[in-house]
This record gives C-alpha cells, structure tokens and sequence, in this order.
C-alpha cells in the first residue's frame, strides 16, 4: 500500500462527541495528516482487564494494519468523560488508560503510545 502522508493510530471510545476533538487534537499538536481510528464503547478499561479476548484480538488486528499497512509509528489511547462504556472517574480511568497502554507496547514495542484524555469541555490532555 503506498504511503500518502503520515498517519497516527488512535485507540478511542465508540462516543461521537470525542472523534472530532481527538482528530483535530492529533492533526494539530502531532501533524498528523490522517488518524486510524479504532473505536469500541470504554477501551480503555475493555483493554486494561482483558477479558474480552476478541475485542483484544480485533484490536490488535487493527492496530497493525495502522502500523505495518499505513505506517503509523504513534498510537494514542484514549479514555473521556462521561463515557457510557467505561462510567468510571478520571483517576479510575487514566490507570486504566496507562494499563491498557502497557498492553499494546507488549505488541508494538517499537511504536510510540502516548496516553491521552478528553474532559469535560472536549479538550484533549495527556496524561502523564
């Protein structure tokens, strides 16, 4: 597949009202021209408690067609505020969001995972 541009992975709720946020965010701070966005309702805690082996599967399938097909070298993480798949707090859900991405640098140990979330007035913070 050729490459135009250069894309990001982001790893974000179902919700649409942090697509537009998380995509503007990543095309601003990272200079991204495209975002592969992968969306499931909470990943961040469906990631982080691993239960859910298919959607792990599937996850994984779709980060490395991001990374290996699209050359993605950045995959975010994102968890939000008044998430209807994860309805935990923030402080819940940025242990959560750090566990998941210890998940996914097992996977991709080469990519850079940065850890990100979305407030209550949609803006975008990383977490540290």
């Amino acid at each position: 597949m050729a490459k135009e541009g250069w894309f990001v992975t982001a790893i974000n709720c179902m919700d649409g009202r942090v697509q537009l946020p998380l995509i503007n965010y990543l095309k601003s701070r990272y200079r991204a021209d495209y975002v592969d966005m992968i969306t499931l309702p909470g990943p961040n805690k469906i990631l982080a408690e691993k239960k859910d082996r298919c959607a792990l599967r599937l996850v994984k399938r779709c980060i490395g067609i991001s990374v290996n097909l699209h050359g993605s070298d950045l995959i975010v993480l994102a968890g939000h505020y008044d998430c209807g798949g994860n309805p935990a707090n923030k402080k819940i859900q940025e242990k959560q969001t750090k566990k998941a991405a210890k998940l996914i640098r097992g996977w991709f140990p080469d990519v850079q995972i940065i850890c990100l979330w979305i407030n209550r007035n949609w803006q975008v913070k990383e977490i540290k």
